[in-house]
């Protein structure tokens, strides 16, 4: 029977890189700071939410709004966009959806930007219900190495990477008795967002499958 798990912490993030730098938006903004300003208004931002970033390398300078009420920001400079949003969950993904699709869709009208990737990635906090949390990772700790000792590992994490995916397991250092799962997958630049919240749902699930976990409903 699968052990059943409670997610206490997770997050939602993308980078949407440009197919080429944009090096006019380090002067020439204004319209685009206004558009965005203006799409996001729905969630109840205000002009203190709006933070010119001028620190950091080149790539990392920009303008980031902030919606507290959502947990969520979104950050335009030269290179890409970055999107994050705490506390989500897949009853929270058409929200979330929406909120990035506004912010994207006024940058790039006034921008004129093209997005060549969506770098995403889901992360979450989770505590087993019964079992200790190694005992929830034994699925996938290599049997040559636990031969290693006598007496069963404490702990352990992997990561494992291909080109356009990763995914990391681990002990949760936020959580007692708790497990850190991070999954991360490229896409295209024309890859609709159906298309990557199926894509992310179905990366979850072969994890949890993998693991033999269920999430708690």
């Amino acid at each position: 029977m699968s052990e059943i798990i409670e997610t206490h912490f997770s997050f939602f993030e993308t980078e949407i890189e440009f197919t080429e730098p944009a090096l006019k938006l380090w002067l020439d903004r204004i319209a685009i700071v206004e558009a965005v300003y203006a799409a996001m208004r729905p969630w109840n931002i205000t002009v203190d939410d709006v933070e010119v970033i001028t620190t950091g390398k080149p790539s990392e300078q920009g303008v980031r709004f902030k919606i507290p009420e959502k947990r969520s920001s979104f950050f335009f400079g030269a290179a890409a966009c970055k999107f994050s949003r705490d506390n989500t969950s897949w009853n929270t993904a058409e929200e979330t959806i929406s909120i990035l699709d506004a912010a994207l869709k006024a940058f790039s009208g006034q921008s004129q930007v093209t997005f060549k990737t969506f770098k995403t990635a889901v992360a979450l906090h989770v505590q087993p219900k019964v079992k200790p949390f190694v005992e929830v990772m034994q699925p996938i700790i290599p049997a040559n190495m636990a031969a290693l000792e006598g007496e069963p590992c404490k702990t352990m994490a992997i990561i494992l990477k291909w080109p356009t995916r990763r995914v990391t397991i681990d002990g949760s250092a936020q959580l007692a008795n708790g497990l850190f799962i991070r999954y991360e997958r490229d896409f295209p630049g024309d890859a609709t967002f159906d298309i990557m919240a199926k894509q992310l749902y179905a990366d979850e699930m072969q994890i949890f499958a993998m693991l033999d976990v269920t999430e708690q409903a």
